[in-house]
Formats: structure tokens, C-alpha cells, sequence
């Protein structure tokens, strides 16, 4: 199938591919995170993989703004963001569990292998979100949780028990937050996340060497955004107008 014309190529579809090369983009950037956790280098690891979330945040509304999908129809731009996200929020941040060795051999191995492979069933799931745009169940945000835990400096008891418990929610009708598309305390919610990632950003800057006046709002802002969707629907009037 040719989707360009060599005489004549409509800018329309030009535009359009950009978008899924933009998207595309984030697996080189992923790549490089691999690279940089290889050599155990992983305040570079988590700048790459924040710049390939950069790329994530911003794709997907240049290619609503562009009508990519009424553009190039052939071409599942859903198919390639899901590809990049499980790369960038799974495989990428497991490796970095592993490579670090944070819960001690051969558990580091097992905690990856865990979240790997629960990642991988929870991407097939069509169910994932409720009517709310909630997630249901854990929604593999293993980047923000792996993250979290080389920012507090996790012990492996900890590690541990927090991977666990997320696995296990992946599989729980349990509501998770996505903060930009759940309206109900969405104010709020954004707050929180924007106080999060500039602690985040402050101790990626500090190359982890994380002072307690920031691990203890960066942990408080973290278990937030890990509970508030479970807290919505245990109470559902909450945050409604």
C-alpha cells in the first residue's frame, strides 16, 4: 500500500505522518534510557524516559488538532502509543528495578519479571476505563512508582511490598486516577500532580541525593495520587457539583 505520492504528496498526510514519527520518537528515547540504566547511570535513565512522557503528552492532542485518524485511516497511531507506552512505563522502568539491584538478588529479578508480565495482561484488557475515565485496577504507572522509590531511597523491604500490592491491584476492580481526564476534584488532582513532578524534577536535579524537607510532600503527593481514585468511588458524591 503507497501512502505518498512521489510526484505530488498532499501536506495533509505529510502532517499527519509527522505526528505518528513524533510519537515514534519516544522509543529512541526510550532506547537511550536503556543505555543510560545500563551503565547504571539512572538520574540520565529517568531524564530520557521524562522527556519520551514529554513526547507521550503531547502527541496525542497535535494528532486530534491534525485528524490524523481521518488522514492516514491505515495507520493505528492507538496500536503505536501503546507500543511506546509499554516500553516507557514498564519495560524501561522494570529494567531499572533490576539494574539496580534496590531489592537484592534474585528478588530485583522476580519483582521485574512480576511487573513485566502483569503489565503485559493489563494492556490487553479493553476494560481498563470506567465511564469516569478512571482506570480500573493499577494502571502500570510503573515509571512514576520506580521513580518514587529511587527518589526516597526505598529499602528493599519497601520496594518490595509496594510492587507486590501494585500487582495485584492491576487485577482489582479498584479506581485509579488519571489526572487530567477525571473531572471530579480535577483542580485539586492537578495541583497535587504538578507539586509531585516539580519535587520529582528537584531531586532528579539533586541526582537522588534527596533531602527529607522533599521526600516527606514528594511521599504525601505521591500516596495522594495512588488512593484518590479508590477514595472517589468508595464515596461518589465526593467532588461532584
Amino acid at each position: 500500500m503507497k501512502i505518498f505520492n512521489y510526484k505530488r504528496v498532499p501536506y495533509a498526510e505529510i502532517r499527519a505522518f509527522s505526528v505518528h514519527i513524533l510519537t515514534a520518537s519516544g522509543s529512541f528515547l526510550a532506547f537511550l534510557g536503556v543505555v543510560a540504566a545500563a551503565d547504571k547511570n539512572f538520574t540520565s535513565m529517568f531524564w530520557w524516559l521524562g522527556l519520551a512522557l514529554l513526547v507521550d503528552g503531547i502527541d496525542g492532542p497535535i494528532a486530534r488538532k491534525v485528524r490524523v485518524k481521518e488522514v492516514l485511516p491505515n495507520w493505528s497511531g492507538d496500536t503505536l502509543d501503546n507500543i511506546i507506552d509499554y516500553v516507557t512505563y514498564v519495560l524501561l522502568p522494570a529494567f531499572a528495578l533490576y539494574q539496580s539491584g534496590m531489592i537484592g538478588q534474585p528478588w530485583s529479578f522476580v519483582a521485574a519479571g512480576m511487573i513485566v508480565v502483569s503489565s503485559a495482561i493489563y494492556y490487553a484488557d479493553t476494560g481498563m476505563k470506567t465511564e469516569e475515565y478512571f482506570f480500573s485496577g493499577f494502571p502500570v504507572v510503573w515509571n512514576m512508582v520506580i521513580f518514587s522509590l529511587f527518589v526516597i531511597d526505598a529499602s528493599a523491604t519497601t520496594a518490595m511490598t509496594v510492587v507486590v500490592i501494585s500487582v495485584l491491584l492491576t487485577f482489582l476492580p479498584i479506581n485509579f486516577l488519571h489526572p487530567v481526564r477525571v473531572k471530579r476534584l480535577r483542580i485539586l488532582n492537578l495541583g497535587v500532580f504538578f507539586v509531585w513532578s516539580a519535587l520529582g524534577i528537584y531531586a532528579l536535579l539533586m541526582d537522588f541525593s534527596t533531602p527529607y524537607f522533599v521526600q516527606i510532600p514528594f511521599i504525601a503527593t505521591g500516596v495522594y495520587l495512588y488512593v484518590i481514585g479508590g477514595v472517589l468511588q468508595i464515596f461518589p458524591a465526593l467532588g461532584r457539583d
